[in-house]
């Protein structure tokens, strides 16, 4: 590691961001988008570290990846500045037609590629 953090990657820089938040242990907890520089294995191993370590923190998570959220008590899907769906990973996948469409889109993209898929 350089001086003020230099010579780290952006994956590096974020998982050390969660990292310092976890040290204090908040009562609430937002992540912006905080697993979008790691790989698909990475952010799986952080969200399973995250599920064991925050059972009692509310955790605000802002994402574009359904992998980051998937096990989330509640989702709310936003369209353009909309909210256009509510409801946990299965009540979205059978009830909202943009979280299936993306869901599909990425289950199809992954398939093709052999990679490990979780409904």
């Amino acid at each position: 590691v350089g001086e003020r953090g230099t010579r780290l990657s952006g994956g590096q820089k974020q998982r050390l961001s969660i990292a310092r938040a976890l040290i204090v242990k908040p009562k609430i907890l937002v992540f912006d988008d905080s697993t979008s520089s790691v790989d698909v294995e990475t952010e799986f191993k952080i969200q399973e570290a995250l599920m064991r370590i925050m059972k009692n923190t509310t955790s605000i998570i802002v994402t574009q990846r359904i992998s980051t959220i998937r096990n989330a008590d509640l989702i709310l899907i936003m369209d353009r500045g909309r909210v256009v769906g509510l409801g946990n990973h299965e009540e979205l996948k059978e009830s909202n037609v943009l979280y299936r469409q993306i869901f599909e889109t990425l289950y199809q993209k992954q398939k093709s590629k052999g990679g490990i898929i979780n409904e």
